[in-house]
Order: structure tokens, then sequence, then C-alpha cells
């Protein structure tokens, strides 16, 4: 049983729920989180289609994983979506390698980019590493190494690991001048709170 990541978790449980749904979403993911994934699967399905974003968020999950379903590229997207319209910052940031690899939808990379930034903003480091990426290999958006080492500095400051190593590679590519300009750029984007960076 593949089991959910910390974060994916701690995010899950914070989510507000209305009353009418806790029974059942409960039910559901003791089910999911025990590998009975059937059960699951009948829970999480009424509720989302209901609206309950943790299990459009779920649901998605267990069609990417096949977990209890047939793999299914095209319906996880459809959870995903619905979930990341509602502002969930994972469902945003997989939707973004959704279309940056084309699992279930055309390859689009200013689509990618969009989810990217959306997440970003709203400060979930994995993305913005990811967003760096776009920007340094010009992936959706403009090439651009000064907001690429942008983006690696902000999520570098989350406390993304890789962004840091990300961020030193793409420097031997860079002057001084724009380095610094990077530097400020992510000062004034983690002063904004990630917002219109």
């Amino acid at each position: 049983m593949k089991r959910l990541s910390l974060p994916t978790l701690l995010l899950l449980l914070l989510l507000p729920l209305s009353h009418s749904f806790a029974g059942d979403f409960d039910k559901g993911f003791m089910a999911y989180e025990a590998g009975n994934y059937a059960a699951a699967l009948n829970e999480f399905t009424s509720l989302a289609e209901q609206g309950e974003v943790r299990a459009q968020f779920l649901l998605a999950q267990m069609y990417r994983r096949a977990q209890g379903v047939i793999e299914d590229d095209k319906e996880s997207v459809k959870w995903y979506r619905l979930a990341a319209e509602q502002g969930i910052v994972t469902a945003q940031n997989w939707l973004g390698f959704v279309y940056q690899n084309g699992n279930g939808v055309v390859k689009d990379d200013r689509e990618a980019a969009r989810w990217f930034r959306l997440a970003s903003e709203q400060g979930l480091a994995n993305a913005q590493n990811n967003l760096g990426f776009a920007y340094k290999n010009g992936d959706g958006v403009i090439q651009d190494n000064v907001y690429a080492h942008m983006w690696f500095n902000v999520a570098a400051s989350s406390g993304y690991e890789d962004a840091k190593k990300n961020g030193y590679r793409l420097a031997r590519k860079m002057t001084r001048e724009q380095i610094a300009i990077a530097q400020d750029l992510a000062r004034e984007c983690i002063q904004k709170n990630h917002k219109n960076c």
C-alpha cells in the first residue's frame, strides 16, 4: 500500500469539511489507509461528486496510482482539476506535472507553468522549484535565467533543499549582476507572500 506523504496527509486533515461530509469522509479515509480501496472508492466518489475537495483529491490519487481502480489518467485529471480549482495547492502542482508530461491531457507547457505558478503563489516550495525549471528551460514561459534563479531562491527559502542545488548550478551560467537581481527579486517575492512575482 502506498501511503500519503506527510505534507499531503496534513493538507487533507487541515482542510475544512462541512459537518454533513465528516462521517463519510472519515469512513472513506480509514478504509483508504487500511488498503480497502473498494470501500474508500465508494465513499470518496459520492463525496467528490458533491464537491468535497479532500475526496476529490484522494480520488485523483487513487486513479493515478491504480488503487482499487484501473489506472486512468483522464479520470485522475478530472478530479485533480476540481480540487485545484478549489485552491488545493497539491492538486495544482500535480496538474502542472500532468500538463508538463502529457498524462491524460495533451502536453502543454504553458498550462503546466500556469498551474505551477498558482501553487507557487500559495507558497508550495516544490511548485516554486518546478516554476524555476520552467523559466530555466523556457517551458511555457519565456526563458529567463534571472527568474529561474529567483524561483529557485524562493523555493530554497521555503526549505526545499534541491532548489539550493538548482540555483547553484544555474548561477554558473549567470553574471554576478544577474544573480544579484535574482536575489533581490526573490526577497521582494517573499515579502509579497509569493504574489505577483
